[in-house]
């Protein structure tokens, strides 16, 4: 009885292993292919030179790559269309931009020529955005991916330890059944 049990769990997680496999390596390649059909490619050195410190060392192991991969999105949604964003707008957000810009259309004593450049950084600072969060979502998704493969690795490597052990073990001595000598006759 339980070396049935330990093949039915052995067996499902073979399954469990094998499906969560498949849908990693479907995560990844469905990500790197929309990635491709971009066609970005990652910065080059002097692109990089005047961006912080922790931007151009996390963006030097791509440098003139292309952006084919989640971390490789990530990495350049956070360390250079970020940094990009928060140095045409002297540290403001989108959102901080966007009101400024509002507010500034509204008042009829307001500079054209300021609120048109308000508007323009905002429609800049929307773009860059969008592109993030695009680019941040296929990171997710590949993050997702490696998660599930990982996780099939381990089902497959748990099935395996437990197949081995249901078949290497030895009978105990209270599951050996001795003959018995019950409606055997006796000879007096």
């Amino acid at each position: 009885m339980k070396r049935n049990i330990s093949l039915i769990a052995s067996l499902v997680l073979l399954v469990v292993g094998i499906a969560l496999m498949f849908v990693g390596n479907f995560a990844h390649g469905y990500v790197s292919d929309q990635l491709k059909q971009e066609r970005i490619v990652m910065p080059a050195a002097e692109g990089i030179a005047n961006l912080p410190q922790a931007s151009q060392d996390a963006l030097k192991p791509y440098l003139g790559t292309d952006l084919d991969t989640g971390p490789k999105a990530q990495v350049y949604a956070n360390n250079y269309i970020w940094e990009h964003m928060m140095a045409s707008s002297q540290g403001k957000t989108y959102t901080e931009v966007s009101g400024a810009f509002m507010k500034a259309s509204k008042d009829p004593s307001s500079d054209k020529a300021e609120v048109a450049k308000l508007g323009e950084l905002r429609q800049t600072l929307f773009m860059g955005d969008s592109l993030r969060s695009i680019l941040l979502t296929a990171y997710a998704f590949w993050l997702m991916g490696s998660i599930a493969t990982w996780i099939g690795w381990a089902a497959l490597a748990l099935a395996a330890v437990i197949a081995a052990f249901t078949f290497l073990r030895r009978p105990t001595s209270s599951t050996v059944r001795t003959p018995t000598t019950l409606g055997t006759p006796t000879h007096a």
